[in-house]
């Protein structure tokens, strides 16, 4: 009896009297008559190198390392790792086996189902693969990976995938800077080519423009001497024009005033008529606006309610069809659930009859087992027992009665008294036993032709049995 206290990575599996199955603790009285083991629950690294094979059967090693420990935050997987685990030292070669074939096992099935290009670039969701296919098998042992690590895949000697997918890559790589380094010159030397090409349209640019200015100055002073000449020959002719205009504008001016007046008194005239005119067909635009709307109101108003109706008419149709169609839905949904039931209940009927039927025959072969058994599996007598036991032989002799009686023999017996069996009989009961047992051996022979079985050892034998065996 003592008092158990346990370090802080590790538990008290207690067992024995008192306890039910297993009591998990970190400290505890343990009594004379229990059990008391204790065992370590902090996690362990396992380093493994997993020979694979992918989908195209190349073969290749994946170094992997996983930290592995018991579930201490889940009390049935830590109570699993307690009953299966807590007895082997966790860097023992079973616990190593274990984990390292639920490892080795996941992985390869894993990558059989992947491609090389699929395993090297997935990288992060093969090892993601691999965490919960192997995390689920541990599961059953109380067991729970803390962390897992696949380092990089590595060759089979003779299958040298990844180093020439590396060399390829790295070929590749040098081949993509000897392009950029030729686009770089060449863009070098376009510059160059471009800045030149460029100096010398400038400067062509700059020659012509010179060209252009000097001959445009030297006409710009052609054109002031002409302009100067023809401004003094245009003033010349502004002043007469300005005399001409001027005695031609008092002639306008004066036929001007005479055409005015006239024009006032006419244009007076015919104002007044235009405004009469213009009132007149406002009068008439309103009248017609008024007839107008009346008669768009009369149509709309009976085309909106010719419209109404006959929507009103076509919901009501679509609402009866809908109608129809749902109870037709509805009854044919009844329909089926009546058929599927009463199939159902037909096939439950048969089912339970065939079960009725086993049970009949098991029971019977029960039946019939326990009695081979209790006759030590003597046929003849077991058949005896069920033939009397049903009555067979009452049932024959009651059918050949029957026969008998319908044919309605007349039988006539003869009792004299004779030498034989009679003698030293009395004439009671004794007369009657014995003609009972003279009655047996024509009944039995009737027994043997209806049925071909013989009567019982005890009864007796049938006439001439020897011949017929």
């Amino acid at each position: 009896m003592g008092y158990k206290v346990a370090r802080a990575s590790e538990y008290l599996a207690i067992t024995g009297g008192g306890i039910q199955d297993i009591k998990l603790a970190k400290k505890s009285w343990v009594f004379p008559w229990q059990s008391c083991t204790v065992f370590d629950v902090s996690p362990v690294n396992y380093t493994f190198e997993v020979q694979a094979m992918s989908s195209e059967k190349l073969p290749f090693v994946i170094p992997a390392v996983f930290t592995i420990g018991p579930r201490v935050d889940d009390p049935h997987a830590l109570l699993l790792y307690a009953m299966l685990m807590s007895q082997h030292d966790k860097h023992s070669n079973h616990v190593n086996e274990l984990v390292q074939g639920v490892i080795e096992g996941e992985t390869r099935v894993l990558v059989a189902s992947m491609t090389m290009e699929e395993v090297f670039k997935g990288t992060k969701e093969f090892k993601k693969e691999v965490f919960e296919k192997v995390q689920l098998e541990l599961n059953q042992f109380g067991l729970v990976i803390y962390n897992a690590n696949v380092k990089q895949l590595v060759d089979v000697p003779g299958h040298e995938y990844f180093s020439y997918l590396g060399q390829k890559t790295q070929m590749e790589a040098a081949n993509q800077a000897k392009i950029d380094v030729a686009e770089a010159k060449m863009k070098g030397e376009v510059g160059a080519k471009e800045r030149t090409g460029l100096t010398i349209q400038n400067a062509a640019k700059i020659d012509a423009e010179s060209k252009i200015i000097s001959t445009q100055r030297l006409g710009e002073g052609t054109k002031e001497e002409i302009k100067v000449k023809s401004e003094v020959q245009v003033f010349q002719n502004e002043k007469a024009a300005l005399v001409a205009q001027a005695d031609a504008a008092l002639a306008i001016q004066k036929a001007a005033l005479t055409k005015s007046s006239r024009v006032a008194e006419v244009e007076a005239a015919k104002a007044v008529a235009m405004r009469e005119a213009e009132l007149q067909t406002q009068v008439e635009k309103m009248n017609a606006l008024t007839r107008t709307e009346k008669l768009k109101a009369e149509f709309l108003s009976k085309a909106t309610v010719e419209y109404e109706t006959k929507v009103q008419e076509a919901n009501w149709e679509l609402y009866d069809k809908q109608k129809k169609a749902e109870a037709v839905l509805y009854e044919k949904q009844k329909q089926a659930e009546a058929t599927k039931a009463a199939a159902d209940a037909a096939f439950y009927a048969k089912q339970k009859e065939a079960e009725g039927l086993v049970s009949m025959a098991n029971a019977q072969g029960t039946y019939i087992k326990t009695l081979l058994g209790a006759v030590d599996n003597n046929y003849s007598a077991m058949r005896d027992f069920l033939m009397i036991n049903n009555g067979i032989y009452q049932d024959i002799a009651k059918t050949n009665a029957m026969a008998i009686r319908d044919l309605q023999p007349k039988i006539s017996v003869w009792n004299q008294g004779g030498a034989g069996v009679d003698q030293g009989m009395s004439s009671g009961g004794m007369k009657d036993i014995a003609g009972l047992y003279k009655m047996l051996p024509p009944v039995l022979d009737t027994v043997y032709e209806q049925t071909g079985m013989q009567p019982p050892a005890w009864i007796g034998t049938l006439r001439g049995a020897e011949s017929r065996q």
